[in-house]
C-alpha cells in the first residue's frame, strides 16, 4: 500500500492502462496546457511516453463526445473529461442516442468502449452551472454504466475497470475527492461493477450511500456509535448496475434504511433504492425508508445559501434518528 491522493491514484490508473493498451487515449479541453480539470492530466503524455495520445480539444462537448463515440466504435478506447457534470447536457445526443444505443442497434457488431469523467458536487461558490449531481439521469438510460467512486483506492480500481469495459461509462467524481488521500494498493487491480462494499458493519440501521457521502456517513456513524447506535454503511460504488442483493441483505438484517446523496432529493437515485426496498424487503422494515438529498433548487452562489444545499454528516445523523423514531440532540 502507498498513501496517495485521489488525483494521483486516478492518474496512475490512466497511466497504467495507457501503457498496457495502446488503443487508450485521453481527450479534453486544455488537457495539456493546465492538465485539464484540477490538473489531473498534467504530465500524462510524458508519463506514457506518447504525448500524441493526450489530445487537446476545442470547447465543444458535442464534438469531444461525438468524436470519442466514433473512435470507440472504430477500435479505440477514449477517456473523455467534460470538466464539470453540468457540461454533459451539451453532449446529450451523443451520449444518450449514440453511445448508449449503438452496440444494441448494431446487434453487437460494434462496441463503444469509452469513459466520460465528470466532476460534480458542491465545492465552493461555483454556482448553479458547475455543481449539479446528475448521476440519476443516466441510470435511466439502457446501455450506459454509471460509476461513483468514494476513495482514492476505489477511484483507481473502478477507473481501470471502466477503461477496460466494452460499454460507455459515466464516471462521476465529486470535486472534494480530488485532494482526499488514502491507502492505494501498489499492485494492478480492478473493482467489479455492480458489487457494493460493506464499509462498516452494523445491526441497527442500514445507511446506503455512494461517492463523497461514504466518508460523511462514516463520520455520522462515529457520532451515532457514541450513543450506542450501530449503523451499517453500504457503498454502492456503481449505480448502473447496482447491487440490489447487498442492499436488501443489509436492510433485512437491520430493519431500517437511510439513503443519502448530494443530488437533489426529488427523483434522485435514492428513490430507486427506496422503491426497491419497499417492493422486495417490506416485511423486514421496522420503519419507513428515510431519503436524504439536496433541496429542489439550483445551487446558489452565496456561501450561506450554498451551505443549506450541502448534505453533511449531521443530516445523515438526524436521518438515522428519524429512522429509529427518536429526536436527535443536535
Amino acid at each position: 500500500m502507498s498513501i496517495k491522493s485521489y488525483r494521483e491514484a486516478t492518474f496512475d490508473a490512466m497511466k497504467e492502462e495507457m501503457i498496457r493498451d495502446g488503443t487508450v487515449y485521453a481527450i479534453a479541453e486544455d488537457i495539456n496546457g493546465n492538465g485539464g480539470t484540477h490538473g489531473r492530466y498534467t504530465g500524462l503524455g510524458e508519463a506514457i511516453g506518447d504525448p500524441g495520445r493526450v489530445i487537446d480539444a476545442p470547447i465543444s462537448e458535442a464534438i469531444i463526445v461525438g468524436s470519442a463515440v466514433g473512435a470507440a466504435m472504430s477500435g479505440l478506447r477514449p477517456i473523455v473529461d467534460l470538466r464539470f457534470s453540468n457540461c454533459i447536457p451539451c453532449a446529450m445526443d451523443e451520449i444518450v442516442n449514440q453511445a448508449a444505443k449503438s452496440r444494441y442497434m448494431f446487434g453487437g457488431q460494434a462496441k463503444v468502449p469509452m469513459v466520460i469523467r465528470a466532476p460534480d458536487g458542491i465545492l465552493k461558490m461555483q454556482g448553479a452551472h458547475h455543481t449539479d449531481c446528475l448521476e440519476a439521469w443516466f441510470t435511466h438510460v439502457p446501455g450506459l454504466q454509471v460509476v461513483v467512486p468514494s476513495t482514492p483506492a476505489e477511484g483507481k480500481g473502478l477507473l481501470k475497470t471502466a477503461i477496460r469495459n466494452d460499454n460507455p461509462v459515466l464516471f462521476f467524481e465529486h470535486k472534494k475527492l480530488m485532494a482526499m488521500t488514502g491507502e492505494v494498493p501498489e499492485e494492478d487491480y480492478t473493482i467489479p461493477f455492480g458489487k457494493a462494499r460493506v464499509v462498516r458493519e452494523g445491526r441497527d440501521v442500514s445507511v446506503i450511500v455512494y461517492g463523497i457521502m461514504v466518508s460523511r456517513a462514516l463520520e455520522a456513524a462515529e457520532k451515532l456509535a457514541a450513543e450506542g447506535i450501530d449503523a451499517e454503511i453500504i457503498d454502492l460504488r456503481t449505480l448502473s448496475p447496482w447491487d440490489r442483493e447487498a442492499v436488501l441483505a443489509s436492510v433485512k438484517k437491520t430493519g431500517r434504511a437511510v439513503v443519502a446523496h448530494e443530488a437533489v432529493r426529488q427523483s434522485g437515485f435514492g428513490a430507486e433504492i427506496s422503491a426497491t426496498i419497499a417492493e422486495e424487503a417490506f416485511g423486514a422494515l421496522k420503519a419507513p425508508v428515510i431519503r436524504i438529498g439536496a433541496p429542489f433548487v439550483p445551487i446558489p452562489m452565496a456561501p450561506n445559501l450554498e451551505d443549506l444545499c450541502r448534505v453533511l454528516p449531521e443530516n445523515i445523523y438526524e436521518g438515522v434518528h428519524r429512522a429509529l423514531g427518536r429526536q436527535s440532540d443536535r
